[in-house]
This record gives structure tokens, C-alpha cells and sequence, in this order.
């Protein structure tokens, strides 16, 4: 099956964004997994998905309670119409339909000790602290990774115990380093560059090794790659874990005393609700007196230095808030946990982590009449809990714009229907997305399933979240946001907005919408996944920094030279083989479906690059006979395929090798072939060998296609044309040719081609990835660089950027927080938060927006002792 590879079963198809985050090995793992999670409310069914989605072998969730109007505020599988039913079945179907590699269970029994242990990982939402005691002791010892996870209002916590000894495989999924070797002593290696997270170092550019004096001594060249050693990590049970406040991660470090203050507050909180039978009321200040009592009591135990009793009470006011983006976001990261325990990739969480969002308060100190916050039978009941009904007016008569329909996008539309963003009669959210949905997009973008494949993205999300919640008002559009859609996107439109969401996937996108936002002085939501990484920022006119311009960055830009005669990386190799695809196959059938100014146009290139140009439009039009490269035959495909071939592999090398002798020296008298030089050798074609033939075979048929001349896959009936195709032998050319531009005459009357070939990465079907992989892996072999796999060239020469479903999320969680600053005009640069985190590593780092540059200006009519204006 040319959609599996690596681990077997593994659907590349499907999984292939998350593949190039987590690795086949770590799939691998994953799919013998079995999880479950118990609790399905907004957290749980959180956690749920983005497990599923990851690809473990089966989910069971667990819910023995019915659906209740608060649960419709966060679990977007709930409708009403499930009010009084079972969540776990309830949310069944829906769960199912995520993943087809995936078996889903539903439970709807108690949780007991003999049905946990069936289970690799369990994850407790929603739970008593006496049954996390319970059932961390089992697990803890029958070896069963734990998990708790628990959010209330603004507030979340989260606890991991994976065993007295948990292997890692890779700590944090960073490719192992690799450098090239300048000189090896008979106990040291020293290299071209910085090796500082290679291995034990003597310096920053060499490290030592055995003695290797019974060794020859070292000539040249040779590369040193980090091999990553496994890491064991060691976990207290919960019980005991409790009574370590060193265990306690930050993620907001100015935060430290609240955090470990919250510690204590959901213990207490526990008690309360075990002795009252209930939360604690909304906004009640008798309860939040019996919580902080309560949580001083266990500070004589915990002995810290200073309680933050202002979060005490916050948390009692809000603990019967259910809020959507704090599920996401504790949600998101539970699951990256269970993630890390299936698989064994990525540093677990050791072992504390709370989270509040207690800035989206409102600033003013005024408190709303408690009549505001009880629940009026409303989906939103879980939301009015925290904020008051008079807040969730607000909130459902916005008019958002939300540019991207991806995997951010999706998150971001599923938080803003459980929100209640632009569902009242006024209210509206526009989206556009011109992209069409693809099978690769299904494993983190959880609003499409298989049937929406080829569809609009943008259209076919505004339904789903209309099926969440029928009060959503969503219109969708499939506009490219740029200036040929300024008519659309104009004064008119930006006037009858509130804020603008960016859920897009590349920098210029970006900048040109923040540009609008600023011209139109509209808020902006900002985020973006790389892998396990992602950021958020939110620019509000007049009192954060806007997102702001390109940054020149040219690190990614690979030097003409190395690709065309000094490769050193498989990298390189692989850009010099999309180039080979680009020029054969795309450029030269361009060239010859030309305007009328083609000719005219190109002769002002230069001499030199019109001769290159003109002389292949030429070649193309005559046929091979009479020395051209115009195919007649699928015959004449594998010929030409065959000779090309031999140029790039064989005589291309011999010349280069002709010029530059293997043992040259430069003027100063050094090698010349050095350091990142390496000297290489051409390749003598074989047919028996996998990936000579790989590159005929793909050759030929994209040759093929842009002459409408029928390709083959038939791979022994290639090599017996290969055995009649005569290969001239090389002569090394010692001159250079020297011709004038006389081919202009022949080109006014061309017999066009087909059509030129686009790459496309993710049809495994169209050859375009085999002559990649093939022309990539045989020019590595001219140059002694290890070969790249079919999945790595993919990524690398298709420019894929690697995501995962968690990450996603988490990220659509930190943003839709902000956008409830933003609705209720928080006025205080320290309400809000620009977000930076990585799930991999556990690294989060939530900080204070930049306020907007100043700069001091003298107005026209102003006089030399006038003061200068500050703007």
C-alpha cells in the first residue's frame, strides 16, 4: 500500500501532518494503546477527541450522569435534545465518526478497580478527590499511566503519575543534530559548527572520543549525528504527590503564589463539596468565606509564606462556571499527557499544573446583581455562571471576521458557537477560507469527516458549528484575503465589524491582515502551531503593538552553488531534485505554451539565460531523431528518462570531477575539496538497483503526461526497453561553448503541450513524489549523504508544516480567553496575555502584551520652542 509506511497499519494519508510531530516509532506505540477517559462533560469529551484524533488503538469514555443545560456551555457533542440522557452515549456517535482507525467504547457504569485495569492510561475528569486518591493508588501500582484533569470557571488543574519508572524515547522531538567533521585527533573531533546540544563537549566546536591511536590517521570530510539516549522519569502517587509543592510546573511565572495557592483551593474545594453536597453559589460571599477558611486550615500543614486569598474567593465565586476555552486549553494539554504516555515521545508533565484566566474578570470592581449569574435554562448557563447574562448579550450580538477555515479556524468556530459569539439577532461571524478540504486535513481539523472531502472548507465548518448550535449566525466565504478581494473586505465591511479572528497558515497573510486591522482599527486575534509549538497575541488598537511586518529572514535560503555543485545535506539534495521537477516538467511546457511576447520578453534575460531558455523550447519541439526531445512514443519517454539519468548522476559528476580533480588544491594550497565540499563520484546505472529504476519509472510517466503520451507502471517491461536504449559514452568538455541567440525563427509556430505539471506532495499517485524521492536520493549517493525516506522527503521538499490536533486547540483555547477581555473592553495592558508554548516540553510562557511604539513628532506650525507631540 504506497499510503502506508513505517510502522505497519499506520494510515500516512490521514495521519500525515501528525506523523512528521510524533514519528512512526511513537505511532507505532500508540495504536496498541488503550484509554480511557471518564467524565464527559466540556473537559472530558476535550480530552476525547484530540486522543482520538491523535490515532491510540481504542477510547473508552465513561459517564454514569444525564445532560445538563451547563454542559451544553462547553461539550459540543451535547444538543439540546440529549437533555436528561446519558453524556457518554450521547456523545457516542459523534466521538466514532473523528477517527475511523480508532474503536470508540462507551461506559455508563460507576467507575471500579477491576474495570480500570484493562486500560493502559486513564484519565479522571470531573472527579472526587477521594476517587483520584483511589484510583491513583491502583493505577500507580499495576503500572497504568494517570491522569487528572479539572477545570472550574477560569481555573484548571492538571496531574500526571506515570509510575515509579517511565522510559522516554525523545524528550523533546528536535532533530538530532548533525555537523560536519573539520579534523580528528587521536582523542578529539573537531567541527565546522557549534555542537552545544550534541553530545558532552570540550568546547562549543569539538567533543572527545576513545582513543583511536591504533587508527589511521584522518584524511577528510565525515559527519557526527547525535544518537538520543533514552531518559527515565519518576512519579509520586497522587496522595503523596499532594503534600510536594515542588512538584507544582509554572506556566506563569507571575503567578507563582497563586498557583500554589490553587493547590490548596481545589483540595479545599473538594472538602466543601463533599461535606455541602454542592459548589459553592455563584458570587456568594458566605461560601467563598467557608473556602478560604477551609484552605488556611490546610496552610498549616503546607506551611506556605503568603496565601492569595483574592484567588481563593475567585475560584469560589466561578467554580460552577463551565467555560469552553479553558476546557480546550486544559483539555488540549491532558491529552498531549496521554499522548506522551501511549508513546513514550515527549517529556511528561512532573507533576502539578494549575492555570487560571481570572484577567477576563471585568476590570470594573461594580458586581452585577447575583440575579445576573443564576442559570436561566440556557445553553450558556455554564458561561453566565462566571460572566452574568448581561455579558452573554454582549457576546451574542458581535460581528467577527475569522479569516481561515483550518485546523485554528475549526477550534476557534466550535469555541465561539459554545460561547455565543455573534448568535443574537445583530450578531454574525463571517468566515472565508478558499482552500477545499483535503484527507490530510481530517486528523486535526475535527470539524470535516471523510464524506467532506473536495468541498469548501469554509462552508462545510459553517454548518457543523450551526449543528453545535442552530443560534449561530455564520456566513461563509471562499475569498483569498489580498488586495484582489479589497471590494469585498472594504470600509463598508470592517465598519460593521467588532474584531477580527486569524486562524491563517503563513506570515504574509498575516502582516496583510494586521495591516487592515490597523487601517480600520479594528482587535485582532492572533495564533499559530508549529508541531508541539504554538503562540497567540491579541493587538487591540491604541494599547498593544500590532503584529507588524515581514521580518527579513534569509536563514532558509540555500546558496546557488551548494545546490548545484556542493550539496552537503539531504536537504540540499532534495531542493535540487524539486528544482530538476520544477524545471523539466513545469517551466520548459510553460515556456512553450507562450504569449505572443514571449520571444521578445525573454531575450532581454541576457545572452546566456536566453540561449538555456530558447534552445530547450526548441529541443522540445523537434523529434528525437533529429536531436530534439520530443517524444513520439511511450518508448521515447523511457529513452529520454534514461539519458537524463545518466546526465544528472554520471556526466554531470564526471565533469565537475574534470574541472575539479579529487585531489585539487586551492591557490593558498588547501584542498579543495573540504569542509562542507565534499568530494563526489558518479554513479553507473543499474536497473537491478530499487532506486535507479524508481527515477526511470517516474521520470517516463511525467514525461509522459505533459506530451498526453499513456505512461506505465509495469516495471519489467521498462527494463526491457532500457535494454535497447543506446547511452553515448562521456566526454569530458574542457571548453565552453560559445553559440549566439539565432533560435528566435523557430518559435513563432510551436506545437504546444498538454499542460504543465504543479507539484503536489500528497498524491501518492502522480509519480510527483517519486521522482523526488528517487532524484533526491540518488544525487545524496553522488555525495556520500545518508538517504532520506519517502515521509521525510515529503515533508522537506513539499514544505509541510508538521501540526497535531493538541496543540491546536490549546492554542484556539488561549485565544478565545483573550476574546473575552476584548468584548468586555478591558482597558489594562496587564489584562492581557501574549501566549508561548510548547507541548512537547511542558513549556508555557504567558505574558504581558508590548504596548505600541511612540515616537515624538513636530508639527508643521510649530515653532522651535514649541513642545514636539508624542503619537
Amino acid at each position: 500500500n504506497n499510503n502506508m509506511s513505517g510502522a505497519v497499519g499506520i494510515d500516512e494519508g490521514f495521519y500525515s501532518r501528525q506523523l512528521y510531530v510524533l514519528g512512526h516509532e511513537a505511532m507505532g506505540r500508540m495504536s496498541t494503546a488503550n484509554v480511557l477517559v471518564a467524565g464527559m462533560r466540556g473537559l472530558g469529551v476535550e480530552i476525547a477527541k484530540d486522543v482520538i484524533l491523535s490515532g491510540v488503538r481504542s477510547v473508552t469514555v465513561q459517564d454514569d450522569q444525564h445532560t445538563q443545560w451547563t454542559d451544553l456551555s462547553s461539550q459540543f457533542f451535547l444538543k439540546e435534545c440529549h437533555l436528561g440522557q446519558n453524556r457518554a452515549l450521547c456523545s457516542l456517535q459523534q466521538l466514532t465518526a473523528l477517527n475511523p482507525h480508532v474503536q470508540v467504547l462507551a461506559y455508563t457504569q460507576p467507575l471500579d478497580t477491576d474495570f480500570l485495569l484493562q486500560f493502559q492510561v486513564v484519565v479522571l475528569t470531573n472527579s472526587s478527590l477521594d476517587d483520584q486518591k483511589r484510583f491513583g493508588e491502583l493505577c500507580h501500582s499495576r503500572g497504568i499511566q494517570f491522569i487528572v484533569a479539572d477545570t472550574k470557571g477560569l481555573c484548571g488543574q492538571l496531574f500526571c503519575d506515570f509510575g515509579e519508572c517511565f522510559e522516554v524515547l525523545d524528550s523533546d522531538g528536535v532533530t538530532p543534530a548533525s555537523v560536519m567533521i573539520q579534523h580528528i585527533s587521536k582523542v578529539l573531533v573537531s567541527c565546522y559548527t557549534g555542537i552545544y546540544d550534541l553530545i558532552q563537549t570540550c568546547c562549543p566546536y569539538s567533543f572527545s572520543i576513545n582513543d583511536t591511536s591504533s587508527f589511521s590517521d584522518y584524511i577528510r570530510g565525515g559527519v557526527a549525528t547525535e544518537v538520543k539516549q533514552p531518559v527515565m522519569f519518576e512519579f509520586k502517587p497522587l496522595r503523596e504527590a499532594l503534600q510536594d509543592h515542588s512538584l507544582l510546573v509554572m506556566n506563569d511565572w507571575g503567578k507563582e503564589r497563586r498557583h500554589k495557592t490553587l493547590h490548596l483551593a481545589f483540595q479545599a474545594l473538594h472538602g466543601f463539596v463533599k461535606t455541602q453536597q454542592r459548589l459553592p453559589q455563584c458570587w456568594c460571599q458566605s461560601d467563598a468565606d467557608s473556602l478560604l477558611a477551609a484552605v488556611r486550615e490546610l496552610n498549616k500543614v503546607a506551611q506556605l509564606e503568603q496565601l492569595d486569598e483574592a484567588v481563593v474567593r475567585s475560584l469560589s465565586y466561578t467554580a460552577r462556571g463551565d467555560l469552553a476555552p479553558v476546557n480546550a486549553f486544559i483539555g488540549s494539554v491532558a491529552a498531549q499527557e496521554v499522548i506522551k504516555a501511549c508513546s513514550g515521545k515527549f517529556t511528561p508533565l512532573q507533576q502539578w499544573m494549575y492555570f487560571d484566566a481570572l484577567e477576563c474578570l471585568p476590570e470594573d470592581k461594580d458586581q452585577a446583581a447575583p440575579s445576573s449569574f443564576l442559570p436561566k435554562s440556557s445553553r450558556y448557563d455554564g458561561q453566565i455562571a462566571v460572566f452574568g447574562s448581561d455579558f452573554q448579550e454582549k457576546l451574542m450580538m458581535q460581528n467577527y471576521f475569522v479569516v481561515g477555515a483550518g485546523a485554528i479556524g475549526c477550534e476557534l468556530l466550535k469555541n465561539f458557537a459554545l460561547v455565543g459569539l455573534g448568535a443574537g439577532e445583530d450578531g454574525k461571524i463571517t468566515v472565508t477560507d478558499m482552500d477545499f478540504i483535503e484527507k490530510s486535513n481530517l486528523n486535526r481539523q475535527f470539524l470535516f469527516r471523510s464524506q467532506d472531502i473536495g468541498k469548501s472548507k469554509s462552508e462545510v465548518a459553517a454548518v457543523a458549528v450551526r449543528e453545535m448550535n442552530p443560534q449561530m449566525n455564520v456566513v461563509a466565504h471562499q475569498n483569498r484575503l489580498d488586495t484582489n478581494s479589497e471590494e469585498v473586505y472594504n470600509y463598508n465591511f470592517f465598519k460593521g465589524l467588532h474584531g477580527v479572528a486569524a486562524a491563517l497558515d503563513n506570515v504574509e497573510a498575516r502582516v496583510y491582515l494586521d495591516g487592515l486591522c490597523i487601517k480600520y482599527q479594528k482587535s485582532m486575534l492572533e495564533g499559530g502551531t508549529l508541531g508541539s509549538k504554538g503562540h497567540t497575541l491579541v493587538v487591540v488598537p491604541h494599547l498593544t503593538a500590532s503584529y507588524g511586518p515581514v521580518k527579513s529572514n534569509s536563514s532558509g535560503d540555500i546558496p546557488l552553488c551548494t545546490l548545484k555543485n556542493f550539496p552537503h545535506r539531504i536537504e540540499h539534495t532534495l531542493q535540487w531534485a524539486r528544482d530538476q521537477f520544477e524545471g523539466l516538467f513545469k517551466h520548459v511546457p510553460e515556456n512553450v505554451n507562450h504569449d505572443a511576447e514571449f520571444v521578445e520578453r525573454t531575450l532581454t534575460h541576457g545572452d546566456a539565460e536566453a540561449l538555456e531558455t530558447l534552445e530547450g523550447v526548441w529541443r522540445s519541439q523537434v523529434n528525437m531523431e533529429a536531436g530534439g526531445t520530443r517524444p513520439q512514443s511511450w518508448e521515447d519517454c523511457v529513452s529520454w528518462a534514461r539519458h537524463k539519468w545518466e546526465t544528472l548522476f554520471n556526466n554531470d559528476i564526471r565533469q565537475l570531477l574534470h574541472c575539479f580533480p579529487e585531489g585539487e588544491v586551492t591557490s593558498t594550497g588547501l584542498p579543495f575539496w573540504s569542509g562542507s565540499k565534499r568530494c563526489p563520484h558518479p554513479l553507473d546505472f543499474d536497473p537491478n538497483i530499487a532506486t535507479h529504476l524508481d527515477y526511470v519509472v517516474a521520470a517516463s510517466n511525467l514525461y509522459g503526461q505533459i506530451y498526453n503520451i499513456k505512461g506505465r507502471r509495469d516495471r519489467n517491461s521498462i527494463k526491457k526497453i532500457l535494454e535497447g536504449v543506446h547511452v553515448p559514452i562521456f566526454t569530458p568538455n574542457s571548453s565552453q561553448r560559445c553559440r549566439s541567440v539565432n533560435l528566435w525563427l523557430c518559435l513563432f509556430s510551436v506545437i504546444p503541450f498538454s499542460s504543465p505539471l504543479l507539484f503536489l506532495n500528497d498524491d501518492d499517485s502522480n509519480f510527483h513524489m517519486d521522482y523526488i524521492v528517487a532524484a533526491s536520493n540518488l544525487r545524496a549517493e553522488n555525495y556520500y549523504i545518508p538517504a532520506a525516506d519517502r515521509h521525510q522527503s515529503k515533508r522537506i521538499a513539499g514544505r509541510i508544516i508538521p501540526a497535531i490536533a493538541t496543540t491546536t486547540a490549546a492554542v484556539a483555547g488561549l485565544m478565545c480567553l483573550e476574546l473575552y477581555k476584548l468584548v468586555q473592553g478591558h482597558q489594562n495592558i496587564s489584562s492581557y496575555r501574549s501566549a508561548f508554548i510548547n507541548l512537547a516540553v511542558q513549556y508555557f510562557v504567558l505574558s504581558q502584551p508590548c504596548p505600541p511604539p511612540h515616537f515624538e513628532v513636530s508639527l508643521p506650525h510649530q515653532t522651535s520652542q514649541s513642545e514636539p507631540v508624542r503619537v
